[in-house]
């Protein structure tokens, strides 16, 4: 199978049933526009988001994107979509990332079994992608349960020091945060990728019925991943706000101490200032354990309210 990126310069372009462009230069889509007779999609016209730029038709050859659910590249903001140029005898592939899939089905044409068509391939690949969405869901899905048992079934942090508690709840955030992400891009691209499936069964049913059942189980699988990740992004949000819960509890323990030192220092701040005053009628000053007088009740006047806040459960 002919392969145009930038590692090699493709042979054969007009006669292949696959051509895959990584990145492709200004240079190499005329060149591969000029052998296969088609216009090829730009980065530009794959990050469209209207459903006549991602689906049409032009005299027989399907013009088909969506997002990727792969990662996205180091240091990328988005994850970059790929295209299908599709007719009954060509696919051409256009991408702007690796994608294990491709190589996964590449490698396919050095068996006995490997592809005889264009639609052959693409369903190849799109079942390829498909098990390797299903694979990471079930990653995602064991680090959100391991995450949902940390945050509700291990030793409560509010009895450890807080700075460590609330390290610790941190943490928990962002790694909530970056799994609701993961799975936000794997929403995209699997509601991308079903469009796509299912824009290519009706529109190309007529170029191999042999293909036709097997373009519907991956339907399908896409909707039932679907289902699988939706389900997972409602447990993402109940940990999001049960996390978020905890945060706010453990604000409140540390204003509740705040508090119940302020108001049991008020007292003996009370007793201090009016024997502070210095008046000669005071007739505390004469007595001679007036000082051990004045201590006693300050102490006391402290632990009195700190015990009563204890009786009534205040902490």
């Amino acid at each position: 199978m002919p392969q145009a990126d930038k590692k090699g310069k493709p042979q054969a372009l007009a006669d292949a049933i696959w051509i895959d462009l990584l990145s492709p230069t200004g240079a190499e889509l005329r060149e591969v526009e000029e052998a296969v007779g088609a216009p090829l999609p730009s980065l530009g016209a794959l990050s469209e988001i209207e459903t006549s730029s991602r689906l049409r038709n032009q005299h027989g050859v399907l013009y088909m994107s969506t997002p990727s659910a792969a990662r996205h590249p180091e240091g990328a903001d988005t994850t970059p979509p790929i295209g299908f140029v599709l007719s009954a005898h060509r696919l051409v592939t256009v991408r702007f990332m690796t994608l294990p899939a491709v190589d996964a089905v590449a490698a396919s044409f050095a068996a006995q079994d490997a592809p005889t068509s264009s639609l052959e391939v693409f369903t190849l690949l799109c079942e390829d992608i498909v098990d390797r969405v299903a694979d990471a869901l079930e990653h995602l899905a064991g680090e959100l349960n391991g995450l949902s048992t940390s945050a509700f079934r291990a030793e409560d942090p509010r009895g450890h020091h807080a700075a460590r508690a609330n390290k610790l709840l941190r943490a928990q955030l962002r790694q909530v945060g970056r799994l609701g992400d993961r799975l936000s891009e794997i929403r995209d691209g699997l509601q991308g990728l079903g469009r796509v499936v299912t824009y290519t069964e009706q529109q190309a049913k007529s170029w191999s019925e042999d293909l036709e059942p097997r373009l519907l189980g991956l339907c399908r699988d896409i909707h039932s991943l679907v289902d699988y990740e939706e389900q997972l992004s409602n447990k993402v949000q109940f940990v999001l706000d049960a996390l978020v819960g905890l945060i706010g509890i453990a604000q409140n323990d540390i204003f509740k101490v705040l508090t119940i030192v302020s108001i049991a220092g008020i007292p003996p701040t009370l007793i201090a200032g009016i024997y502070g005053m210095n008046f000669k009628n005071i007739p505390e000053y004469d007595w001679a354990w007036g000082y051990q007088y004045g201590w006693a009740v300050i102490i006391l006047s402290t632990v009195i309210p700190l015990v009563w806040f204890k009786v009534k459960g205040w902490f």
